[in-house]
């Protein structure tokens, strides 16, 4: 199973089955009859159900092959899917009821100013992060934590506002047995977060292996962490 596919069943699990991954390969000449290709960030890749976009107003249904802005607030319906892919070759997939925000994005190719900040403030979001994250910076925000991506894969999850539950990232290992670095930038307790990080750093997990290649994993693995009456001193 290629990274592409596992991501795609991963995301689906984490959306009872109903999300839909998009292509990496995007309409670079499509033009859209509602708007404008000239500061296009992305794109719509796919879409099942219904999805709208603000733009500083009210919000307007989106359609296949819709170009992103820098600033758009997309939010999916009721049992609806939509994936998009920037110009970076990120990729996002969000479940249903979802509300994210491209708060920033810029990329140039060969470029040392590349950037991205995501805010995810309702909803599940699964990602692919790619060019940005690499050779730049890329933050993807929720109502209690930043966090800084490098090169991973995973998924967002955060829960409407006033049910149990918190706002959590996973992380999926890639093939070669490590799972990609993610640093909290904002968070609620840097003792915790630390720790957590400096532990989660000198994990390895042995790759598993088809017709003795190695090949991402499409393993979850959720654990808590605790500071010890010692540390939380």
């Amino acid at each position: 199973m290629q990274r592409r596919e596992v991501l795609t069943f991963l995301a689906a699990a984490a959306a009872s089955g109903r999300m839909a991954w998009p292509t990496a390969l995007r309409a670079q000449d499509q033009a859209s009859s509602r708007q404008g290709a000239g500061d296009q960030i992305g794109q719509v890749a796919t879409l099942q159900g219904s999805a709208t976009v603000a733009r500083g107003g009210p919000a307007v249904a989106l359609r296949v092959n819709d170009f992103i802005l820098e600033n758009d607030a997309l939010e999916t319906g009721v049992s609806s899917t939509l994936g998009v892919t920037f110009d970076d070759e990120t990729t996002f997939s969000l479940s249903a009821n979802t509300h994210i925000t491209i708060n920033e994005f810029v990329y140039q190719q060969g470029g040392s100013g590349n950037a991205a900040l995501f805010t995810v403030a309702r909803g599940t979001a699964a990602f692919l992060a790619s060019k940005v994250a690499s050779t730049g910076d890329m933050k993807i925000a929720t109502p209690i934590a930043t966090m800084g991506i490098r090169g991973t894969t995973g998924v967002v999850d955060v829960p409407e506002a006033g049910t149990t539950g918190e706002p959590r990232i996973k992380l999926y290992a890639d093939a070669d047995g490590h799972v990609g670095r993610i640093a909290l930038i904002r968070q609620l307790d840097e003792r915790l977060d630390k720790t957590s990080q400096e532990a989660l750093a000198k994990w390895e997990f042995t790759p598993a292996l088809r017709n003795g290649l190695p090949v991402d994993v499409d393993a979850v693995f959720e654990i808590p962490f605790h500071l010890t009456p010692k540390l939380a001193k």
